[in-house]
């Protein structure tokens, strides 16, 4: 039975979708290379002594320094996805701005709330 492709209905899920568009492309056109940065980045996100919910909560922190708006997205949704709630995805936000100041800041008041809006309660693009 063929899935019916979600269409989406707000930006995060949209900069979720560009994201995976674009890394397909470049799995296309650099299989190698996308399959060991995939299989690394999986392992790195495996269930261990920290928990897959804690590792994105890091991540969404390294994200919002390093301001990479698509990771910031997807880390958030990652942290939705584990089980964070709110509270605990602001309080990451908190450390990573007493680290990046005002930037990380300014991501975290618009794009990382932005994101916890849309994508809370809804189950699309997993």
């Amino acid at each position: 039975m063929d899935q019916i492709p979600h269409t989406p209905t707000n930006a995060s899920e949209m900069a979720i979708r560009d994201y995976k568009e674009g890394l397909g492309d470049f799995m296309r056109k650099m299989p190698h290379l996308a399959q060991h940065y995939n299989a690394f980045t999986e392992a790195c996100f495996q269930e261990g002594e920290l928990s897959q919910r804690d590792k994105q909560l890091i991540a969404l922190g390294i994200s919002l320094y390093s301001q990479d708006e698509y990771c910031i997205i997807y880390h958030v949704k990652g942290c939705l996805d584990h089980g964070a709630t709110e509270q605990q995805i602001l309080e990451a936000v908190g450390v990573a701005t007493a680290f990046g100041g005002g930037a990380a800041m300014s991501q975290a008041v618009t794009l990382v709330q932005d994101t916890i809006d849309d994508l809370s309660d809804t189950d699309t693009l997993s």
